[in-house]
């Protein structure tokens, strides 16, 4: 049963559309201060209404996460089945490292403006009970291509099928509206991937390059990271992620990156696909798109449901 009934929970902002901008803001929180940080969490919706006031109909949207660490102290009550910190995977050549951080602030807008107005508000009514761990921006690269020039995001679920893949429904119904969401930085090795021919470039993706069509699963032996990262369950059904991921870039530090941000109904599948990129689908035959893009971070948290998220507040 997907959580699309009436009696659902209203979910946050999970599956608003891409923007222009977008900014991932990452916190940790100071010990102790819990009980300063639960009342800002609870009045998210206050500073969002605050920031559309002056945004002159133009889009804002904020998700937000809580970690493991935290949950107890913060929300209370029985975490999410599924969520634990994010664990670093280790293949033969390529480490998808663990890093730290308590909340997540994923920010979509049509202009930047908007975000920094929201990240002053939050960040003053926080002031020193969090400590900012990451905070990057992203922004639109040629009608939705990564920095790599690829199509991002050509297999997120559509329709019916986007809520049934990204919302927590019956199987933990005391989180149903919720979801799991984990983030990685990655940095490019730009200079090494042009060196490569477009014809290995789209064997490494598995899609073209200039219009993203899907090119045929390997059979065997090494496969694309479109393939490792096509998930199935043993009974056979394949199990989608909304990916927003949003190049980020600071050319006068030859800085170029993607930042990954996967949410999903159910943590394994996440955690599936990432093994299978780092260790290998066989070992040690590793996702070769990491030869080029490098992880900096790595962080899991709960997106809970709007009710319980405004409910901190009282």
């Amino acid at each position: 049963m997907t959580p699309t009934t009436d009696t659902a929970p209203e979910p946050q902002d999970v599956t608003a559309p891409l923007t222009a901008a977008a900014a991932f803001l990452v916190l940790q929180v100071a010990d102790g201060a819990e009980d300063r940080v639960r009342p800002v969490l609870g009045d998210t919706s206050g500073l969002v209404r605050t920031v559309r006031i002056g945004a002159d109909g133009a889009a804002f949207h904020c998700t937000v996460g809580i970690g493991h660490r935290v949950w107890d102290t913060v929300v209370g009550g029985p975490a999410p089945r599924e969520l634990t910190p994010f664990r670093k995977i280790a293949g033969a050549t390529h480490t998808a490292v663990a890093t730290g951080g308590d909340l997540l602030f994923h920010l979509r807008a049509d202009t930047r403006d908007l975000i920094v107005r929201f990240e002053m508000l939050l960040l003053e009514a926080f002031g020193d009970a969090v400590t900012v761990v990451d905070e990057t921006a992203g922004f639109r690269y040629r009608h939705g291509r990564d920095l790599l020039d690829f199509a991002d995001g050509t297999a997120n679920p559509d329709g019916a099928a986007l809520p049934a893949a990204t919302l927590v429904g019956d199987e933990d119904p005391a989180h149903a509206g919720g979801s799991y969401v984990v983030v990685q930085r990655y940095l490019h090795d730009m200079a090494a991937w042009r060196g490569r021919s477009v014809a290995t470039q789209e064997e490494i993706v598995g899609r073209t390059k200039f219009d993203g069509v899907e090119l045929p699963d390997a059979e065997e032996g090494q496969k694309s990271h479109k393939t490792l990262c096509t998930i199935t369950d043993d009974e056979g059904v394949e199990h989608d992620i909304l990916r927003d991921n949003m190049p980020f870039a600071s050319p006068g530090r030859g800085e170029y990156g993607t930042y990954f941000i996967g949410y999903s109904r159910r943590l394994w599948v996440v955690e599936t696909m990432l093994r299978r990129m780092f260790v290998g689908d066989p070992p040690p035959l590793h996702d070769r798109i990491l030869d080029y893009s490098t992880p900096t971070t790595g962080c899991t948290f709960f997106v809970p449901a709007r009710p319980v998220l405004d409910g901190l507040g009282g």
